[in-house]
């Protein structure tokens, strides 16, 4: 049996969804405490129950964002093919969401070309061999 070796690439990409889901981890934890303290506060008035909601909201898709990260990171670690197929389609989505916000944000060029290397890298021969795509 052939042992599988895992390429650099791979390895950097599940690291930085490490970071992004701990990233995401942490503006959860931050949205949800922010949400607990309008629930309560009374300076907050009457729209702290408003508050409370749009924290509790914003933290709840942020935990999502941050458990589908440690996932995809796991199966870009160990060279699941579903980790393959997720990583195209979020990076497809990134592109779209890109494109669709360039106009008011120039910036997003950024995101849109790291998303477009990322494809181009995960569609690689030896990547799509680590994921069994090959």
């Amino acid at each position: 049996m052939a042992v599988r070796t895992r390429p650099t690439g791979v390895t950097i990409l599940a690291i930085l969804e490490i970071i992004g889901a701990i990233l995401s981890l942490l503006g959860a934890v931050f949205f949800f405490t922010i949400g607990a303290l309008a629930g309560v506060a009374p300076a907050a008035g009457p729209l702290g129950g408003l508050f409370a909601v749009i924290g509790v909201a914003f933290g709840g898709l942020l935990l999502i964002l941050a458990l589908i990260g440690f996932v995809l990171a796991y199966g870009f670690w160990t060279g699941k093919g579903w980790a393959w197929i997720l990583g195209i389609i979020f990076s497809i989505i990134g592109i779209i969401i890109g494109l669709a916000s360039i106009i008011g944000n120039p910036a997003s060029i950024v995101g849109i070309i790291i998303n477009v290397l990322i494809i181009y890298y995960l569609t690689r021969p030896h990547v799509k061999a680590w994921f069994g795509k090959a």
